[in-house]
């Protein structure tokens, strides 16, 4: 009895161990039935997308960039057919190893590709190590494939300049997108390896210009190189542009300029249509549209010459007596002269312990402000200067749009100086003394321009005080509609400022040209008025004149529009350290404007600009400006 207790007592112990194993098997079949439809069911679109990557890539098709024309469409910028090294980074196992590779057989800079290779990048998406591969170069990665995995080359294209240097400062250039930038919102479409625009028209209709990438998915082996392609979605081109520039008149100017540094700009001023815009020295925008090294780079901006400075938006100098087209409209307008108001000149302006001197040794006698404009007279301005003010003088320079942007579409335009008594105390934390109005009167001391502003302001003048905005595009062609959308002119409103105060002003700009200062732009072809300027641009020197460093000499200006009675050209000429603004940079207008008049306004096939002549070797053969000379 006691031995069958015993056995039920084990049977029943042997049932409670098989239940709890079953319930253990049941637990653990129920753990891996969550477990599978975890798998399959919630997470199973990601690992299906992670096992069709172990096999597939997706490679970036760039865009074809819009093409860039001038007004009379002319080819400037195109897209020249070209090779992109890739490289799909999760499928190197040693990086040193192929880093190496590459440098010894294309000649990739190491430190930049290893620190590329030590960037992030997305899942599985091939990274760009460099653009603009020659030919041999694809061949040379084609021939090695099989050592070099996870590499690839990719038909790719690099921008051209068919001008070459030619309107760079205009045109600008493109160059790959840097970190910084691809944070922006605006580039919020970019991605690591996108060409952009980086400087001038490129940079600022970058939007236009880019287009926007297409998308290949490629099966690949087990090295990551292509096997076949899967799917292709076609990047869309990229927006062409009209400029406004007329790129033999553009090509004058910079062959006008010489190798002298300085800037000529040529204005339509019913539209404020930008014809030239050339700043010297320049710099080629087909070799910046490429990987630079930073040897290459060094040499650029270590340049004495300054080349990445567009001296036209960005230069700031000295007005010099082109300054007195304002101050004559002041002194009318705020009643401190009348036009036949007659002042006294006997060679100079005495203010206290100082004499400030005139251009003209013996001085200009009885001089009314017709007159005075006509013969640049400096004591008739420095007296006018001094009985308004120098609040009165900044107003109307500001209303002349000194002191501000133009608003043209190029980055970084300068905005000079406009002095006045609340921009001395806060700029240099003095009061304004007296005595720096009569220098400011002149277009010295403080007062600083750019040659932009100057071409807008005798653009404004000739176009009877009405102002346009300057603009460089005309037209933005639609690649998907071929529609031309034409950019409409922008005015900026009219001077307040009396007709015939304008029409006494324009009257003694052609004197200036006919009987004045800046008789060398007179001209056969067409009636020209203008202002010429020289402008001290170091302070006053002692010696004689042949001793006076290149660097100290005075810098030559000339402002005028053409013709006289229906203007259709606006120009400024500003040339560094030449010296007389009339034996200058006067003639140098003179051919920019026969120029335009002689190419017309119909569209053209592009013709060879008129050979120019050699103003600065007749210039350099004339006597030396003297010391404080302005004219």
């Amino acid at each position: 009895m006691v031995e069958l207790g015993a056995r039920h007592e084990e049977l029943r112990e042997l049932q409670r161990r098989l239940f709890i194993l079953k319930m253990a098997l049941l637990a653990v079949v129920g753990l891996l039935a969550i477990r599978l439809w975890n798998l399959q069911i919630q997470e199973g679109a990601y690992y299906r997308d992670l096992s069709e990557n172990n096999r597939t890539r997706s490679v970036v098709l760039e865009p074809a960039r819009g093409l860039i024309y001038d007004r009379h469409g002319v080819l400037l910028a195109n897209n020249a057919p070209s090779f992109g090294l890739y490289v799909t980074l999760e499928d190197v196992k040693n990086r040193p190893a192929l880093a190496e590779k590459l440098v010894k057989l294309i000649g990739l800079e190491e430190a930049p590709l290893r620190k590329k290779f030590a960037e992030r990048t997305g899942r599985l998406v091939p990274k760009k190590l460099k653009g603009g591969l020659t030919l041999r170069e694809a061949a040379l990665i084609e021939s090695h494939r099989l050592d070099l995995p996870g590499v690839m080359i990719q038909a790719d294209s690099r921008r051209n300049y068919t001008v070459g240097a030619t309107a760079a400062h205009v045109i600008g250039y493109v160059g790959e997108v840097s970190a910084d930038q691809l944070e922006k919102i605006e580039s919020e479409d970019l991605h690591q390896g996108s060409l952009i625009g980086q400087y001038g028209v490129e940079k600022a209709y970058d939007r236009f210009l880019r287009g926007k990438a297409g998308q290949k998915v490629i099966e690949v082996d087990a090295l990551g190189h292509e096997k076949k392609t899967v799917m292709i979605e076609k990047p869309e081109a990229g927006n062409d542009l009209y400029v406004t520039i007329d790129i033999r008149l553009q090509r004058l100017a910079e062959q006008l300029l010489g190798e002298e540094s300085g800037a000529i700009v040529a204005i339509d001023p019913t539209t404020g249509e930008v014809l030239a815009l050339a700043s010297h020295p320049v710099f080629d925008p087909n070799l910046l549209s490429r990987e630079l090294t930073a040897k290459q780079w060094d040499v650029i901006v270590q340049n004495e010459g300054r080349p990445m400075t567009n001296r036209a938006t960005q230069g700031q100098y000295p007005p010099g007596s082109t300054f007195k087209i304002v101050m004559a409209a002041a002194a009318l307008e705020s009643n401190t002269v009348n036009p036949s108001t007659k002042i006294r000149c006997v060679g100079g302006f005495q203010f206290g312990n100082r004499l400030f001197k005139d251009w003209k040794a013996g001085g200009h006698g009885m001089m009314d402000i017709t007159q005075a404009l006509v013969d640049s007279c400096d004591v008739f301005f420095y007296t006018v200067g001094q009985r308004m003010g120098i609040d009165t003088i900044a107003s109307f320079a500001m209303q002349f749009g000194l002191g501000q942007e133009t608003g043209i579409e190029l980055p970084s335009e300068r905005v000079g100086i406009v002095p006045s008594n609340a921009w001395k105390e806060k700029a240099k934390g003095q009061p304004w003394f007296p005595g720096e109005t009569i220098s400011a009167s002149i277009g010295q001391g403080y007062v600083t321009v750019t040659p932009l502003q100057m071409a807008h302001l005798i653009a404004t003048v000739a176009n009877d005080g009405v102002s346009f905005r300057p603009r460089l595009v005309r037209a933005v062609m639609e690649r998907a509609t071929g529609r031309l959308q034409d950019i409409p002119a922008v005015s900026n409103g009219k001077l307040t400022v009396k007709p015939e105060t304008l029409d006494l002003i324009k009257e003694a700009l052609a004197g200036v040209v006919t009987r004045g200062t800046a008789t060398r732009a007179r001209s056969t072809l067409v009636s020209i008025a203008g202002k010429t300027g020289t402008a001290q641009a170091a302070a006053l020197r002692t010696g004689p004149a042949k001793d006076i460093p290149k660097k100290l000499r005075d810098h030559a200006w000339f402002v005028s529009y053409a013709p006289v009675d229906e203007p259709k050209i606006a120009v400024a000429v500003l040339v560094e350290h030449m010296g007389h603004g009339g034996s200058v940079a006067a003639p140098l207008a003179k051919q920019i404007i026969e120029a335009y008049m002689k190419f017309g306004p119909e569209p053209q096939q592009e013709a060879e600009a008129p050979s120019p002549a050699r103003p600065f070797e007749t210039a350099m053969a004339m006597p030396m400006p003297q010391a404080g000379a302005h004219d």
